[in-house]
């Protein structure tokens, strides 16, 4: 599995009238098609992983590409308009209530797939996992409400899920793609988008939070009375090293973000205590061990032994194909290209009246106009 990007959008609501919505659906089901038999249900994948091709895909359906609404109406329209019999695809999930059934949705797609029960199990961990990082172990103020995995019937898979953020009013959209599994903990994602950089983000996924992962690792095998202790201890912000060595000039360590989480989750660490997990992995596989328990472990590692975890936000390119102005990211117009160029070519050979296609390849246009 790996995390190919993220789109900062801005939070829009409203409904898509039913003959738009219609509209979209033909048209997906249009260019799918030819994408599934010219370049194989892998290429779909990749696709669909990489949130600038994405972006031109709903407009290409039609849809404002400048808007949080993209990704749950896009999704929702490759869900009709995909099928295990037709194209070897199903996509699992969806938006708020919808989120919850993927593990059922799930199970229902790999036996019209034919896909082994085992594969079943190691797929609704993947997308448990999936959203489980992006909405626990990456905190970036957007909580999941939307999450749809992308399943094949070799058994390949993608997701594409979001976050809400109502104070900034901002959706942030996070993409993984398995056909590239790694790891679930150590910076899973290729390329990650946003519209504009967040301050202060605790990222337990990156590079630099790998003493802290370990730290986590240990504190949750120790009884759950002692990281109580721990966690008393830590707000009292004195690293561990000035007891260590007696220093009596040491000065005492501020931490600038990580704040006494509201609320922990008590019983998930007497759970992670009597799992004994190995890896960080394992720890976000239990559940109820969210953002509040995972800042508060973050809290110890960081003041107690001196771990300190990254607060970078790991957006790394702007939304869509760049700002125009090229602040905070530069344009970049080689992706744009690349991504446009394959959806021209994928709505030209599509089974679509003349005008469908001369409709579709205009709105394609006007991200083009963008750079």
């Amino acid at each position: 599995m790996r995390r190919t990007g993220v789109a900062d959008l801005p939070l829009h609501g409203g409904k898509v009238p039913p003959w738009l919505f219609s509209r979209m659906r033909r048209l997906a089901r249009a260019i799918v098609k030819v994408i599934v038999v010219e370049y194989g249900r892998a290429e779909l994948l990749r696709r669909l992983s990489d949130p600038y091709w994405f972006q031109a895909l709903g407009c290409v359906l039609g849809y404002d590409w400048h808007s949080s609404g993209v990704t749950t109406v896009v999704t929702a329209a490759l869900r009709e308009a995909l099928t295990p019999e037709e194209h070897g695809v199903a996509l699992c999930g969806g938006k708020g209530k919808k989120a919850l059934k993927t593990p059922k949705d799930i199970e229902e797609a790999c036996e019209k797939l034919g896909l082994s029960e085992s594969k079943a199990r190691e797929l609704k961990r993947s997308s448990f996992l999936a959203a489980k990082v992006d909405n626990a172990a990456v905190q970036d103020g957007h909580s999941v409400y939307h999450h749809v995995m992308v399943v094949t019937e070799e058994g390949d898979w993608g997701v594409i899920q979001q976050g809400m953020n109502p104070q900034a009013k901002t959706a942030r959209r996070y993409h993984w793609l398995g056909l590239e599994l790694k790891s679930f903990e150590e910076e899973p994602h290729a390329a990650i988008v946003a519209e504009v950089k967040v301050r202060d983000v605790l990222n337990l996924v990156a590079r630099d939070s790998r003493g802290v992962r370990r730290c986590i690792v240990d504190l949750v095998k120790e009884p759950p009375s002692r990281v109580a202790r721990l966690l008393s201890e830590a707000s009292g912000y004195e690293p561990l090293d000035k007891w260590l060595y007696g220093s009596s000039n040491l000065r005492v360590k501020r931490v600038k973000y990580l704040k006494m989480p509201w609320r922990v989750n008590w019983k998930a660490l007497e759970e992670a205590y009597r799992l004994q997990p190995s890896r960080f992995e394992g720890v976000l596989e239990i559940k109820g061990l969210g953002p509040s328990t995972l800042r508060g472990l973050a809290l110890i590692a960081d003041l107690v032994y001196g771990e300190e975890p990254s607060w970078e936000d790991p957006a790394k390119f702007s939304f869509a194909f760049g700002g125009k102005d090229g602040v905070p990211f530069p344009v970049r117009t080689k992706d744009m290209d690349v991504a446009a160029e394959f959806l021209e070519d994928a709505v030209r050979m599509a089974e679509l009246s003349y005008r469908e296609k001369m409709e579709a390849l205009k709105r394609l246009k006007v991200i083009l106009d963008a750079k």
